[in-house]
């Protein structure tokens, strides 16, 4: 073999060696940037990609709640089965089963997925729903809405009586009572 393939040969094997070296390089980058991006991913946008789909959501003090994810919102989602409506905020969630494995990002979001927890229970406010109110601390309250502020709704049990005001860091889930 003469001097010149030699050296091409040896060019060719350091050439094949840095190509080696910038794939690693570029799957170490790609890996870190998919990390970098995920981190970016919110619950609300796993949601997002799972409506229609069966979930189960895990409560605190209410247990496992069962059903077709409806909508989700700035915040909130609505879960309905076996006849009930249930919009859960999703900051009382501890745990979600049947997800979908992507994600929507909040910027594809029409603006009506953009509303908020009050726009979710001022409906049930016009639709004078009975509905059971579950509240962080275990407690329940049988009643119907009434009006809805910025961060606080105002129900009041069937018979009349007192109103109760529940603010929206007390709720847990809002159960519809009537199909």
């Amino acid at each position: 073999m003469s001097w010149e393939h030699e050296l091409f040969a040896l060019f060719d094997d350091l050439e094949g060696q840095a190509s080696a070296l910038w794939e690693a390089d570029r799957e170490a980058e790609l890996a870190d940037r998919a990390r970098s991006e995920y981190a970016a991913v919110t619950l609300a946008g796993r949601l997002m990609a799972s409506r229609g789909q069966d979930v189960v959501l895990d409560l605190p003090h209410v247990g496992r709640v069962e059903g077709r994810l409806d909508r989700v919102g700035s915040g909130w989602c609505l879960v309905s089965g076996r006849g009930q409506d249930w919009i859960v905020p999703l900051r009382a969630v501890a745990g979600v089963h049947g997800a979908s494995d992507r994600a929507v990002p909040e910027v594809a979001w029409s603006p009506v997925d953009r509303l908020g927890l009050g726009a979710a229970l001022r409906r049930l406010a016009d639709a004078e729903v009975r509905c059971l109110l579950h509240l962080v601390d275990g407690t329940r309250h049988e009643a119907y809405l009434v009006r809805v502020g910025a961060d606080f709704v105002e129900c009041r049990a069937g018979g009349g009586g007192d109103s109760l005001l529940v603010p929206y860091d007390g709720l847990v889930a809002v159960q519809s009572r009537d199909a």
